[in-house]
């Protein structure tokens, strides 16, 4: 394997993929599925590339969506200290689609996800086709949130990932997901807890020290989505809502049923969503 050029291919299924490849130094694992123009898809905390499985199982046809795990998380690699910026993981993603020849591609990010694309944009907005915003939101932690972050790291280093996952579950599923699909809890505290420590801590502080990006989002000039589950309570519908009213042109979509893990609790309609939209950038 040499710095970046993909290897070790494994079928996941007849159509998603998973590869491996090192970018600035760090190992990092990405799943793909479908052929043609890319979207690249950034996954929440405390999640993986994993949490987008549903959406690489219903590609359109004549494109290719592209999920890595952010640097730490999932599969892919950290390298020295936890203190990582919001900065560090964008040039992450810019450095794959350097590797994958992306010129330009649409990106999508929910949650945390939103932040790195927030991210991205700042540092290379040319690079951008399109924008999908979901369950996230451009302001910076207020003190308060600080303080729950910090709160944060001292769990997981007092008693493991799995115990922020156990505090966290119930704020990340919507009301009905909760009452009508217990069983999702079980795969995603699974999910939560095949991430290494380091790479949460990571996550952690970097959220904790992200930028307020709401000067940002009235140069957002590309085609934008944005999505939040109405039963969302982390970042809420009104959030979702201030930015659609932000971003010129931008469009907003909201799932019924669903909190703050929108593309898991419903993942047909948000599929759906997306797929339409990437369609209607060849309009």
């Amino acid at each position: 394997m040499t710095n970046g050029t993909p290897g070790g291919t494994v079928i996941i299924d007849r159509m998603m993929r998973e590869q491996r490849t090192v970018l600035r130094g760090h190992v990092t694992r990405y799943l793909e599925a479908g052929f043609g123009e890319a979207l690249v898809l950034l996954h929440p905390f405390p999640l993986s590339a994993d949490a987008w499985r549903a959406q690489l199982e219903a590609v359109p046809r004549g494109w290719r969506y592209i999920a890595p795990d952010l640097r730490g998380l999932g599969g892919s690699a950290i390298n020295g200290g936890i203190e990582i910026g919001m900065n560090d993981y964008a040039g992450d993603v810019l450095a794959l689609m350097n590797a994958l020849n992306l010129g330009r591609a649409a990106l999508g990010g929910l949650s945390m996800g939103g932040y790195v694309a927030f991210a991205v944009h700042r540092l290379a907005p040319e690079r951008i086709r399109g924008l999908v915003l979901a369950d996230t939101r451009p302001q910076a932690d207020t003190e308060e949130g600080v303080r729950a972050r910090v709160t944060s790291l001292d769990l997981v280093r007092g008693r493991g990932v799995r115990a922020l996952g156990e505090q966290m579950l119930g704020k990340l599923l919507g009301e009905t997901t909760r009452s009508a699909r217990p069983e999702l809890t079980t795969e995603i505290l699974r999910l939560i807890e095949g991430n290494p420590q380091p790479g949460v801590e990571a996550a952690i502080y970097a959220m904790m020290r992200r930028p307020d990006s709401t000067p940002d989002l009235a140069g957002i000039r590309c085609p934008t989505l944005v999505i939040v589950g109405a039963e969302d309570t982390i970042t809420p519908p009104a959030d979702a809502e201030a930015m659609h009213r932000a971003i010129a042109g931008s469009r907003l979509h909201r799932i019924a049923g669903a909190g703050h893990l929108s593309n898991l609790e419903a993942p047909a309609d948000f599929s759906t969503t997306i797929n339409g939209w990437v369609e209607s950038l060849h309009q």
